[in-house]
């Protein structure tokens, strides 16, 4: 309480405007009991995007709408990176274009996660991790951690292999495999500089980066020029008439590609880059607003790039043997070395990936077409290199409470993303590892209940979104479909890949029964959020989760950080105190701050002692306040996810 007392005690002369006020009391928060004090390096934490006040607030508003894009694409880039572009491509030469319905689906179940993703940042003014940190124990929140930084490093080697596979085929192989991998490292470090340029400069770029793979893309889309009316045939009929067991787990491989679970950490991170007061209602239902537009229009442009590589390939690859491709490489005059080694003279179906994919295009189209695929496919790792850079700084910081120089995590991360990819480029074949996306596939969908659960607890939770929670259906029915798909997905692959042997079978076994516990312990965590106080007799362990969401428990109220701000009261100890409960209260800003700069009667130590004293000893109870009246004081208590003003009667 001092420092923040220190700060206040200007006296009648003093003058903040209340922009400052609001970030100087969101700077003292952090010293607070309970509180994460983010880095001020942590994706320019100190260069907040002002947004600009209109005429008509409640109206729709371009210049607002501007002013919030930018996280929203950034997030977007997960959605095209290159493990989903060899998922787009493998879809269409697998089911030509009846799995378009699949990732229209998928699209949207992520449109639905990312927003309760930005709506926890908006609303609570933390990021995902950092919400973990404090509601869940220490050993639950390091196996998060653990499960969560297996997804970014397992993104961070498909961003690897798609980047070394085009610069492969830029170069006409004459930079092996192997060489590509090498110089991922130096490229990403070079992109790192651009953060000295500034938030909207950097925003820009990824910017400029997607509009490159819809340029790329497009133009193959537009070359080949695919059956429309089986597209949309395709993509508004979910059904896959004469599908196999391939086809199904290709479906299912689809959701596993498109929802990243990492990306909801980045993207409840990212949100937090705009000045949004909190504490106005008014203020967080437009940041919701907005960013909700964003975010749809940005997985929009993803949704119609997937499309565009799934078109392509649906009708350039699908029932095309090995056989027929080599005739097309020959009679286009290609160089053997594309070619000999993907495409050998049998019948056997050709197997997709994003090397083979390049090789055909220009085998079909033309040397020029295979350029512009491996500049799309360069764009989509270099994009996603640096998104997934930011997520591993947040998950770090938050869960940890930890922080690293951003080079520094950059080189750990990449690092152990290169070393299983450098051996496979040097000793195996180009289909090992472009082969290798299947397989990170499924351990990032393994990772997906370790992002999805803890985002559905927390915005289902009334304690911590207050009237912002979602409904129980709603997070019920998206967590069991997310989850249950991406389980089956990798069930199938298991039994698909992985050899009998009875010891590789024993393994599995008992992971699975570890995960499944995890996965449980993370549910009942939800349902306790939910508000089913039932779960609080499980022994053991129900009582301390359910204190962590019920709001008349002495362990809420603990979680709360120290009093911020008391003023005003002769004598505190017979005031009479009342809760206004409302997280968004519209006036304290205006009213209570600034008369608190103001006031020359300043006896916050001993409101705070006896603030203290009391919300200890009694329970919290609800009750109005005179909003206008000239005798009664405040004191601004502010909780570590909702704020209380607390009045004093004179």
């Amino acid at each position: 309480m001092g420092g923040l007392c220190s700060r206040w005690r200007r006296g009648p002369s003093a003058s903040l405007d209340s922009r400052n006020l609001r970030n100087a009391v969101s700077d003292d928060l952090g010293h607070s009991h309970g509180a994460l004090r983010p880095s001020p390096t942590t994706y320019f934490e100190d260069e907040k995007v002002e947004i600009p006040i209109t005429a008509d607030d409640e109206s729709f508003s371009f210049r607002k709408l501007w002013a919030f894009t930018g996280p929203g694409f950034l997030m977007s880039i997960a959605y095209l990176d290159p493990g989903n572009i060899e998922s787009d491509l493998q879809s269409g030469a697998v089911a030509q274009y009846r799995l378009l319905w699949v990732l229209l689906l998928s699209t949207v179940l992520g449109l639905m996660m990312q927003r309760l993703a930005a709506r926890l940042g908006v609303v609570t003014g933390m990021h995902l991790a950092q919400l973990c940190y404090k509601h869940y124990p220490r050993v639950p929140r390091i196996l998060l951690w653990v499960m969560v930084e297996i997804a970014i490093i397992g993104s961070d080697m498909q961003e690897v292999i798609g980047t070394a596979i085009a610069i492969n085929l830029l170069s006409n192989k004459m930079i092996p495999l192997w060489g590509g991998v090498i110089i991922t490292i130096a490229d990403t470090f070079s992109f790192l500089t651009l953060d000295r340029y500034g938030l909207r400069k950097l925003e820009a770029f990824f910017g400029l980066l997607i509009t490159v793979m819809a340029v790329s893309f497009g133009y193959e889309y537009i070359v080949v020029a695919p059956d429309q009316g089986e597209l949309v045939e395709g993509m508004f009929l979910p059904w896959c008439s004469g599908c196999d067991k391939k086809a199904l787990l290709q479906a299912v491989g689809i959701v596993g590609a498109i929802i990243m679970p990492h990306n909801l950490y980045l993207h409840s991170a990212l949100v937090k880059s705009r000045v949004v007061n909190r504490h106005h209602r008014r203020e967080v239902r437009e940041a919701n607003k907005y960013y909700f537009i964003e975010t749809c229009v940005a997985l929009f442009v993803s949704f119609l790039i997937n499309v565009f590589v799934t078109s392509v390939f649906a009708h350039g690859l699908f029932g095309v043997t090995n056989g027929e491709a080599r005739s097309n490489c020959i009679a286009r005059n290609i160089s053997a070395d594309l070619f000999d080694n993907i495409f050998p003279n049998n019948t056997e179906p050709v197997d997709a990936s994003l090397y083979t994919g390049g090789v055909f295009l220009g085998c079909q189209f033309g040397a020029i077409a295979m350029y512009i695929w491996a500049i799309g496919i360069l764009a989509a790792g270099q994009s996603s290199t640096m998104t997934g850079t930011y997520a591993g700084q947040f998950v770090m910081e938050g869960f940890l409470n930890l922080t690293w120089v951003r080079w520094k995590r950059v080189f750990l991360t990449r690092s152990i993303a290169i070393i299983p990819c450098f051996l496979i480029a040097m000793l195996k074949s180009i289909d090992d590892l472009s082969g290798m996306n299947d397989l990170l596939n499924a351990i990032m969908s393994l990772q997906l209940p370790f992002a999805l659960l803890p985002a559905i607890t927390f915005s289902a939770s009334p304690a911590i979104m207050g009237e912002f929670r979602i409904t129980r259906i709603l997070s019920t029915l998206l967590s069991i479909s997310v989850v249950g798909v991406n389980i089956y997905f990798v069930v199938e692959y298991v039994h698909a890949k992985l050899p009998g042997h009875w010891l590789v079978m024993s393994g599995v076994w008992m992971f699975s029964v570890l995960y499944v516990i995890f996965c449980l312990y993370l549910t009942f965590h939800m349902l306790v959020a939910f508000g089913m106080s039932c779960c609080g007799q499980i022994p053991l362990c129900g009582t301390g989760v359910l204190l962590h969401y019920d709001e008349d428990s002495e362990e809420y109220r603990r979680l709360l950080p120290d009093a911020s701000i008391a003023y005003g009261s002769r004598n505190p100890e017979e005031a009479h105190v009342s809760l206004q409960t409302d997280p968004f209260y519209e006036e304290c800003e205006e009213i209570n701050f600034l008369s608190a700069v103001n006031s020359h009667d300043f006896h916050e130590e001993s409101a705070y002692k006896w603030a203290s004293r009391n919300l200890e000893r009694n329970p919290l109870t609800m009750c109005d306040s005179d909003d206008d009246s000239d005798d009664m004081t405040r004191m601004f208590w502010s909780g570590s996810t909702r704020p209380f003003l607390i009045s004093f009667d004179h």
